[in-house]
């Protein structure tokens, strides 16, 4: 049941399918099917967008129960003499997949509210995602891999925009350690860049 409506919710994401912004903050972030951290975690981000600049972020997730809760604020850095722009928002994951013989992957549906601000072209953003994938332990080794993709839709609206868009993410995260993370992402299709991260986790 639960792996029929993934697929029907990866499907109507794909008939979604500009330049999408990616998750809340309009950065080329994702999120993994399944949190790395039993209380909370906290971390920086840095994206570089296909089309130039810089965006910095810092990130903060916490659990409540099966649910877990994200919030992230920074700027973006635009190339030329463009003006900075400031970045909010806040998402939550819920696990909805656990992998089966059948279905080897696990999947989580990702939410999210946000918004870039900035004179005259602030843009509202609100993603809805499907994150699957599955960790990877190797042997003989401390350190796992969690690949993933994430098909999601945006709906834009603000003093420039006010439509629906698609990308698709591309992610992996590798627990270092117990208490260290080390994430990668990459947005596909109408938004294109990537993304790294370092994340402490409690």
């Amino acid at each position: 049941m639960r792996r029929d409506l993934a697929l029907l919710v990866f499907a109507g994401l794909l008939a979604g399918a500009g330049r999408a912004p990616a998750q809340a903050t309009g950065t080329p972030t994702f999120n993994a099917p399944y949190r790395a951290f039993q209380r909370s975690e906290i971390g920086v981000l840095l994206s570089f967008p296909n089309g130039g600049g810089t965006a910095v972020e810092g990130a903060y997730r916490m659990a409540s129960g099966r649910l877990d809760l994200g919030f992230r604020v920074g700027f973006f850095d635009p190339p030329g003499p463009g003006s900075a722009v400031a970045l909010a928002g806040v998402e939550a994951r819920q696990r909805v997949i656990t992998h089966t013989l059948d279905f080897p992957l696990d999947g989580a549906v990702i939410l999210g509210a946000g918004a870039n601000f900035v004179s005259g072209a602030s843009v509202m953003i609100v993603p809805a995602g499907l994150s699957l994938g599955r960790r990877i332990d190797p042997k003989g080794s401390t350190v796992s891999i969690v690949p993933y993709v994430q098909p999601t839709l945006y709906l834009l609206a603000g003093d420039t925009a006010d439509h629906v868009q698609f990308s698709l993410g591309l992610g992996a995260d590798f627990r270092l350690s117990r208490a260290f993370d080390a994430r990668l992402s990459a947005g596909l299709g109408d938004n294109e860049g990537v993304s790294i991260g370092a994340v402490w986790v409690h």
